[in-house]
C-alpha cells in the first residue's frame, strides 16, 4: 500500500472515531429539523394586534383608517375624534395603544400632506406607516380631483392593470419567477460548497496545528515526505466529509418521508399533482414541469466536479496555514484572505448572475478558479455554454495543482518552525527554498 494511501487511511479513520465527529454526525439533522420547526411555528403564530388611535379633525379620513379593520390585520383603528387630543395623548400608555395619527384642520386641504403626526411612545414599522401614507394619499387624491371637477369614477375605470404572459419560441406558456427558482437552486448547491469548504478545510488546518503542537510530525516527517503528508490530510479529511454529508441526506430523506407520513402527504407522488386541484394549481404543476426542464444533469455533474476542485484547491491554503502557525489565534490573519474570495462569489452570485447569468461580471467571475465552483453553479441552471464549463474546470484543477505546488513548499518549512509568528514577507521567502 502507498504511502499517501496510509496517510488517507489514517486521517479517515482518526476523524470518523472521533466522538464529537459521531455527535454531530447524528445530532445535526436532528438540530436542523427541530429549527425548521421551532421557526414554522412561530411564523404560523399570529402577532398580538395593535390599537392605534385616530384623532382626525377633519372628519375625511377616519372612515378609510376603519374600513382597515378586519381579524387577520396586524392594526385595529379607533376613531377617538371627538376626544381632546391631549386627553389621548396622556392615555396611549395606560390604555395600551401603539399611537395616535393626528390629522389636523387645515385651511387648504393641500397642507395636510406635511402636517399629520403619529404619535407614539416608541417608533412605528415602517409598513405602518407607508400604509397609513397610502390611505390618506389615495383621499386626498380624490379630492383634489373633485375640486378640478374631473370624473373621479371615470379616471378609476380608465386606469389599466397589465398583466404580462410569459411564452416561448416553440409557443409553450413560460412561467414568472422561474428565474428565481433557477438562482435557488444553484444558490444552494454553492451555498453547500462554501460550508463544506469552511467546516472540513479549518478541520485539516486544526489537524495540523494538533500534529505540529505536539511535535508528532517530527516523527511522521521522517518517513514520509512534506507533500504527501499534506496531500494525505486533505483527501482523508474530505472523505471524513462527505460520508457525514452522506449520512445528513439520508436522515434527512428519512425525516421528511417520515413526517409526510405521519402527516398524510405522499412526497414526490404523480398522482398528487394529478388528483389534487385544490392543492396544486395549473401554476404550480408548470412549475414543476420547467424545474424538470432544468439541466439536472449537469446541474449535478457540476456539483460533484467544482465540489472536488473547490474543497482541494482551499484545502491546500488551509494546510498551507495550518503549517505556518503554532495555534489558531495566530491563523486568523492568514485566514481572511482565504474566505474572502468565497464570500465575495456569494454576493457576485446573487446580485450579478439573477440580474444577468451572461454579463461580464457573472462570466470572468464563473471562471476565475477562486470563485467559480460557487458562481459556475449558480449559472448552470440558466444555461451556460460547455466551452465556458470546459475553461473554469480546466482552471480550477490547473490551479489546484499550482496551489499544490506553493502550499507544499510552506508546508515542507512551516510544520518544523516552532516559537514564532510567520509574517507574509517570512512566507514569501520560504516560497524559495
Amino acid at each position: 500500500m502507498s504511502i499517501i494511501s496510509l496517510i488517507i487511511k489514517r486521517e479517515f479513520f482518526a476523524k470518523v472515531r472521533n466522538k464529537s465527529f459521531i455527535v454531530m454526525t447524528f445530532l445535526s439533522p436532528l438540530l436542523f429539523v427541530g429549527i425548521a420547526v421551532i421557526v414554522g411555528y412561530l411564523s404560523s403564530m399570529k402577532a398580538d394586534v395593535k390599537r392605534v388611535a385616530i384623532h382626525d379633525e377633519t372628519g375625511l379620513f377616519a372612515t378609510g383608517f376603519l374600513a382597515q379593520n378586519s381579524e387577520d390585520s396586524d392594526y385595529k383603528y379607533y376613531d377617538f375624534s371627538q376626544i381632546d387630543n391631549q386627553f389621548l395623548k396622556d392615555s396611549i400608555t395606560n390604555n395600551g395603544y401603539e399611537g395616535i395619527l393626528v390629522i389636523p384642520k387645515t385651511n387648504e386641504i393641500t397642507d395636510l400632506e406635511n402636517k399629520i403626526e403619529f404619535i407614539s411612545n416608541g417608533s412605528p414599522s415602517i409598513s405602518f406607516i407607508e400604509n397609513a401614507q397610502d390611505i390618506i394619499a389615495e383621499k386626498l387624491t380624490k379630492i383634489n380631483l373633485e375640486n378640478a371637477h374631473l370624473d373621479t369614477l371615470a379616471i378609476k375605470k380608465a386606469q389599466a392593470h397589465v398583466n404580462i404572459n410569459i411564452a416561448k419560441t416553440s409557443g409553450e406558456q413560460g412561467l414568472k419567477g422561474l428565474n428565481e427558482a433557477k438562482i435557488a437552486i444553484g444558490g444552494a448547491f454553492g451555498y453547500l460548497i462554501m460550508m463544506f469548504i469552511i467546516i472540513y478545510g479549518n478541520m485539516v488546518m486544526r489537524s495540523v496545528i494538533e500534529e505540529k503542537t505536539n511535535r508528532i510530525i517530527e516523527i511522521i516527517i521522517s518517513s514520509v515526505k512534506p507533500f504527501q503528508l499534506m496531500i494525505g490530510k486533505i483527501i482523508g479529511t474530505s472523505l471524513a466529509g462527505i460520508l457525514q454529508f452522506t449520512i445528513w441526506v439520508v436522515i434527512g430523506l428519512s425525516l421528511l418521508f417520515a413526517a409526510s407520513a405521519f402527516f398524510g402527504v405522499n412526497v414526490g407522488s404523480p398522482a398528487l399533482i394529478e388528483h389534487s386541484p385544490t392543492e396544486f394549481t395549473g401554476t404550480a404543476q408548470l412549475f414543476i414541469k420547467e424545474l424538470w426542464n432544468l439541466p439536472i444533469a449537469s446541474i449535478l455533474i457540476g456539483f460533484v466536479v467544482y465540489f472536488i476542485g473547490g474543497y482541494f484547491l482551499y484545502s491546500s491554503f488551509y494546510a498551507a496555514i495550518g503549517a505556518a502557525v503554532d495555534n489558531q489565534t495566530d491563523s486568523q490573519q492568514f485566514l481572511l484572505p482565504v474566505i474572502m474570495p468565497l464570500m465575495l462569489s456569494v454576493y457576485v452570485g446573487f446580485f450579478s448572475v439573477v440580474n444577468d447569468p451572461n454579463s461580464t461580471i457573472a462570466v470572468a467571475f464563473s471562471l476565475f478558479p477562486l470563485t467559480s465552483p460557487i458562481v459556475m453553479l449558480m449559472r448552470i441552471p440558466f444555461g451556460v455554454p460547455l466551452w465556458q464549463i470546459g475553461v473554469s474546470i480546466a482552471l480550477l484543477f490547473g490551479t489546484f495543482l499550482l496551489v499544490v505546488w506553493f502550499a507544499a513548499k510552506i508546508y515542507r518549512i512551516g510544520i518544523l518552525m516552532y516559537g514564532k509568528k510567520p509574517s507574509w514577507k517570512e512566507l514569501y521567502r520560504w516560497l524559495k527554498y
